[in-house]
């Protein structure tokens, strides 16, 4: 399948942040990866299953949620305000590229990125079709903005990552949309494990193909 890559600049007065955009040759939807904290579009984890959702037909962008001077601030990094807000100006950013008609849009989240992630889907109103968190921090998110977030949402925690699977339980509790919790087993957090990064990228796959395409 034919894929295009391509640097872009995202345009968010008064600043910009950097991203790439990969596009195989059919589109069924577009997705936005949040990076964790202390991470950035250069993930070789998000870069592999961004690779995977490709073959999919998935076209995906991964961005720097904060400039290089905001990334050296370590409170910065957990502020999920400023990240989720980022997420909603980023997604309007690749609207007004797509043009009147874009294709569905959802969120990769990883660690306080899947926090941000789910802040935001729930202030877009059910514009995100599916969300999918690797070893995230859901519950950051606080369980307000869970209660409203509307968009398909599934939860992926390493087997072996009990304290943040347990914060993961506490989120589901909270989601009231369609909604996932699958265990990697064997898996840490970071999924560096053989073979359960791989995994993470399967049922992602998976979920977005069943989630995106659906008329909004």
């Amino acid at each position: 399948m034919a894929r295009t890559e391509s640097a872009v600049t995202i345009e968010l007065d008064p600043i910009r942040l950097d991203g790439v955009l990969s596009r195989p040759g059919h589109v069924v939807g577009t997705v936005l990866f949040a990076h964790g904290s202390g991470s950035s579009r250069m993930s070789p984890r998000n870069r592999y299953v961004a690779g995977v959702l490709q073959e999919g037909g998935i076209a995906t962008l991964l961005f720097d949620l904060l400039t290089r001077e905001e990334d050296t601030d370590y409170a910065t990094r957990f502020d999920i305000d400023l990240l989720s807000q980022r997420l909603v100006a980023a997604t309007r950013w690749l609207q007004r590229q797509q043009g009147r008609a874009p294709p569905p849009i959802g969120y990769f989240g990883a660690s306080t990125g899947a926090a941000a992630a789910l802040r935001a889907a729930a202030s877009l109103d059910g514009d995100i079709a599916a969300v999918v968190s690797r070893g995230g921090r859901p519950d950051l998110a606080g369980a307000a903005a869970l209660a409203r977030v509307r968009s398909p949402t599934l939860l992926l925690v390493g087997g072996f990552d009990p304290d943040v699977l347990a914060l993961n339980e506490e989120a589901l509790a909270c989601l009231h949309c369609t909604k996932g919790l699958t265990v990697i087993p064997g898996a840490t957090h970071l999924f560096e494990e053989p073979g359960t990064l791989e995994q993470v990228a399967d049922a992602a796959r998976q979920w977005f193909l069943r989630y995106l395409p659906q008329e909004r």
